[in-house]
């Protein structure tokens, strides 16, 4: 029997989502709590790997096993056996067919932006920060230039894996929110530390330190190079999958609540 679970987790409390030699992933984690239910050893496939200090809220994997438990187990019963800081949000039985990661036709992240004269304290394993007022106009003017079919080398990390460069982003925007900025990305697939890569241009831009325009020029570039500083990890969260209606699941993507100011 395949189950599909979702999961919501903080990723300052691991080392990434890969299962790691240490133990520290989020893979580790949840393959010792499944295993305790399951009485055998489970592997576990996700929809997207996360880094070190990158958070879900909808995490989406997918597991095999002869186990017969009821729904409520892969559910009460994992979260029983798990750290404070990841948590199973519903199970749902699947077709044989159902791959977490070759089934899901698009990801979605979203990265939290706090913009205010202070840094974080309360919540600054959760969010970004930048310590003044971002142009939100010329950025969202320059997020035009991202979407669509491009080769991605330019944000791209060198140690990214990806077969190619070459993604389609259907999805950015900017909206203000009190004193965040929150971004939202969508696409068939992303590269290593892409996304941190496009909020660091993105907030170049709003700095007034390059135009809108510098984007297109960046993406031609191909030239990791030529753009900013990755990010802070801490405001990035992956927040779901899409799959084929008819795999029936409980939904998949889940919005990231602002924290307080």
């Amino acid at each position: 029997m395949r189950v599909a679970l979702a999961l919501e987790y903080a990723g300052h409390a691991f080392c990434g989502f890969q299962s790691q030699v240490a133990g520290c992933g989020v893979q580790d984690t949840l393959a010792r709590a499944l295993a305790k239910v399951a009485d055998h050893p489970v592997r576990i496939v996700a929809a997207g790997r996360t880094d070190a200090c990158v958070h879900a809220s909808s995490q989406i994997v997918h597991f095999d096993t002869e186990a017969a438990r009821p729904e409520t187990a892969w559910v009460r019963g994992v979260n029983a056996h798990l750290p404070s800081a990841v948590s199973v949000l519903w199970a749902s039985p699947v077709a044989e067919d159902f791959h977490a990661r070759f089934a899901a036709t698009a990801r979605h992240y979203s990265y939290l932006l706090l913009t205010r004269p202070q840094r974080p304290g309360l919540f600054a394993p959760y969010v970004g920060w930048y310590h003044a007022p971002l142009d939100i106009g010329a950025m969202r003017e320059g997020a035009r230039h991202l979407a669509g079919t491009h080769d991605f080398s330019s944000f791209r990390a060198a140690e990214c894996q990806a077969k190619s460069p070459v993604k389609t982003l259907t999805r950015v925007t900017i909206e203000q929110q009190q004193a965040y900025l929150r971004f939202e990305f969508s696409a068939d697939a992303f590269l290593h530390h892409m996304i941190r890569n496009l909020v660091g241009a993105l907030v170049a831009v709003g700095m007034g330190k390059y135009p809108p325009s510098w984007l297109a020029v960046l993406l031609a570039a191909r030239d990791r190079t030529r753009a900013p500083a990755t990010f802070a990890a801490a405001g990035l969260y992956f927040v779901g999958a899409d799959y084929d209606p008819r795999f029936a699941l409980p939904p998949t993507v889940r919005r990231v609540p602002l924290p307080a100011v």
